[in-house]
């Protein structure tokens, strides 16, 4: 898989809404004339950003209840903890759609804590145990490395977290990495189950790492690593979150991105950002 050019308008637009929030909130004070503030973004690495992704997938499948799966995640706290002080490991139980108990770990990194108003970033670490959708139906039973279904997602993050250790945007940040997404019912069992799917974030969304926690937005990234993707907008975000859908397309087409984020109906997805 390929980390391309692509990606790196996630961290423009991450910094053109972090400081426009910031620049849009009232002061008490009357000015009589609003100042336009000038903000300098930290250039995306894709380098640095694959680097991220190839470390993930030389753990191997990172699929709950394994070695491999306890390694990735150790590695990536400790990687977080390279950025910020403030990294929370959140441990919890889920059945899964065949009964077995999976012991997951949401790994979250606090940037700016003391700042109530603040966004949110999520990805999810973990890769799907089966290979359901393989050509080849002897290679169904079979973990994949998930470079693109997880890791990408979590590459681009880690680079993020990398650039606001050294330039602090003004707001609050939170990066979640979500466990346990890729456990659904595969195609195989010959029945389906939403539910069964993004666990680690159904868990987060009940029993979040900080009491009355609130954002402004979040955006999840979830297989952005393919080479000259397509993003259309999906129709939950669009039910839920129009404003920021149309605002991150919007700014997508300023910064000359229009050819890939296509304001075009995406169709439903199953994925963490409904939790």
């Amino acid at each position: 898989m390929t980390i391309n050019k692509y990606i790196s308008i996630a961290l423009a637009l991450f910094f053109a809404f972090s400081f426009s929030a910031c620049d849009n909130q009232k002061s008490t004070k009357k000015t009589p004339k609003k100042t336009k503030k000038t903000v300098s973004v930290p250039a995306f690495n894709a380098d640095s950003a694959y680097n991220f992704v190839a470390e993930q997938v030389a753990f191997g499948p990172r699929v709950p209840n394994t070695a491999t799966h306890n390694q990735g995640a150790k590695y990536l706290e400790n990687t977080l903890l390279k950025y910020t002080s403030n990294v929370i490991v959140q441990e919890f139980q889920k059945r899964a759609y065949d009964g077995t108990v999976l012991n997951g770990k949401n790994i979250i990194a606090e940037f700016n804590p003391q700042n109530k108003s603040r966004i949110l970033l999520a990805a999810h670490w973990d890769s799907r145990p089966f290979a359901d959708h393989d050509a080849d139906e002897a290679n169904h039973h079979t973990a994949i490395d998930g470079a693109n279904d997880g890791a990408s997602g979590v590459g681009v993050l880690l680079e993020m977290a990398r650039l606001m250790a050294k330039q602090a945007p003004e707001i609050g940040v939170d990066i979640i990495l979500f466990d346990l997404e890729d456990y659904g019912v595969p195609n195989f069992e010959g029945f389906s189950d939403n539910d069964s799917w993004a666990l680690g974030s159904q868990h987060w969304a009940n029993n979040p790492h900080n009491l009355n926690y609130t954002a402004k937005y979040g955006i999840l990234l979830d297989m952005i690593g393919a080479k000259d993707p397509i993003f259309k907008m999906e129709h939950y975000s669009m039910y839920f979150a129009p404003h920021i859908v149309k605002k991150v397309w919007k700014q997508a087409s300023i910064l000359g991105y229009g050819a890939t984020f296509l304001f075009e109906d995406g169709g439903m997805v199953m994925d963490d950002h409904i939790p």
